[in-house]
């Protein structure tokens, strides 16, 4: 895979990716991610890549023209048949472990940084956008929305994570949240942990980890619960 990232303040997101799985991930060549200066495509000697509204109001905007000749040059050097162009915005649907999924199968992936109030949405009319939410709150720039989206997907691609099964268990992969787990020392100041889990009965201790994320969920996430619910019932 290769993840292309558009920003107007790289240094975020650069100095973000020497760390854990990423790491890894671009030690191993599983993925190749670089990282790009807006600026650079800016057509007049001071770099500018925003600009005024039209129809005035407070805030400014990116320009169309950076923009769009960034995106032109990526894809053009990029060789892909399965390709995402993602714009972060609080505008956007709200990044989930199925979207990950399905980005994790993509070969290419091009991320642009929302800030300011957004861009201009001629863009939109050129290339296939898609607005990527990370919550419902509001960020000064979408260089951590933009890690938040790498560091999901880049941890499902093979050969990153050692255990990738540890991956599929994790909370949303099946609309549930993940159970409790437990480890040593077996007694904490009186404190101990379930019976079942000391059983070695490898049943009874896969219903009770079911169990215990259908009522977690259930408890902390009535909205997933419900997915859960419908497609048991498909």
């Amino acid at each position: 895979m290769v993840i292309d990232i558009l920003s107007a303040f790289p240094a975020m997101v650069t100095d973000s990716l020497q760390f854990s799985i990423i790491k890894r991930a671009i030690q191993k060549s599983v993925v190749k991610i670089r990282v790009h200066n807006l600026r650079d495509w800016a057509t007049d000697k001071h770099k500018t890549i925003d600009d005024a509204p039209y129809g005035g109001g407070p805030g400014m905007i990116y320009m169309i023209e950076p923009l769009y000749n960034a995106i032109e040059d990526i894809i053009s050097n990029q060789d892909s048949e399965k390709r995402e162009i993602i714009l972060t915005s609080p505008r956007g649907n709200v990044l989930v472990q199925d979207t990950a999924v399905k980005y994790s199968l993509m070969d290419h992936l091009v991320i642009i940084c929302g800030h300011y109030k957004g861009v201009d949405e001629r863009l939109k009319e050129f290339f296939p956008i898609t607005e990527v939410s990370i919550g419902d709150f509001v960020l000064s720039g979408g260089e951590y929305p933009a890690l938040v989206i790498v560091d999901a997907v880049v941890r499902l691609l093979p050969g990153v994570l050692s255990d990738i099964d540890s991956a599929w268990s994790d909370s949303f992969n099946d609309n549930l949240l993940d159970c409790d787990y437990y480890t040593r020392p077996e007694d904490f100041k009186g404190k101990g942990i379930p019976d079942v889990l000391k059983s070695g009965d490898h049943k009874k201790i896969e219903s009770w980890k079911l169990l215990q994320r259908e009522e977690i969920t259930k408890k902390k996430r009535p909205d997933i619960y419900k997915k859960y619910i419908n497609e048991i019932k498909k």
